[in-house]
């Protein structure tokens, strides 16, 4: 899952990376409610298997199942950081319902090393490159010297999720 908001007093809408479909605006009702069962496994850069139902605006999330839930970034403050830099990264480089299954696959597996890297910043420049590359953003085998400055050039604003400021967190 790439993104999240509350709407009305007990919905959320999700953006959703998909293998099949790419990015998804979906509704998830009643997920606020303490007693959802939805509400565990819709979190940020969670892995999960839905379900969905064709809705008036928006398509209404009725099933989920939790794959992987990346437990061991979220008991790092600083992983938590890289995380929801890779999923704001992914989300602002895509558009809605444009498949893309190598950007998928890329995700989850920079997801999985983020959970036993150490070293942060050389994992979140690779992604970065990685990304851009597979995009048509940049050439694959070219080097890329500053990554950051190349991303925000083509994203046109500033990535919040790294940022306190100006300083790079990591």
């Amino acid at each position: 899952m790439l993104a999240r908001r509350n709407y009305s007093e007990a919905d959320r809408i999700l953006v959703i990376y998909t293998k099949k479909y790419g990015k998804l605006s979906l509704i998830a009702k009643g997920v606020r409610k303490l007693k959802s069962r939805k509400r565990g496994s819709l979190q940020i850069f969670s892995h999960i298997k839905f379900s969905a139902a064709r809705g008036k605006n928006l398509d209404i999330v009725t099933e989920t199942e939790i794959i992987n839930s990346f437990s061991k970034i979220r008991k790092d403050l600083k992983k938590v950081s890289v995380a929801y830099f890779f999923v704001e990264t992914a989300g602002r480089l895509t558009r809605d319902e444009v498949k893309n299954v190598e950007l998928f696959n890329t995700l989850i597996k920079y997801l999985r090393r983020l959970e036993t890297e150490a070293k942060l910043k050389v994992l979140r420049l690779g992604f970065i490159h990685e990304l851009l590359s597979l995009l048509g953003f940049w050439a694959k085998n070219k080097p890329l010297k500053n990554p950051d400055a190349k991303l925000e050039e083509v994203v046109e604003r500033e990535m919040n999720s790294v940022r306190v400021g100006k300083k790079i967190l990591v």
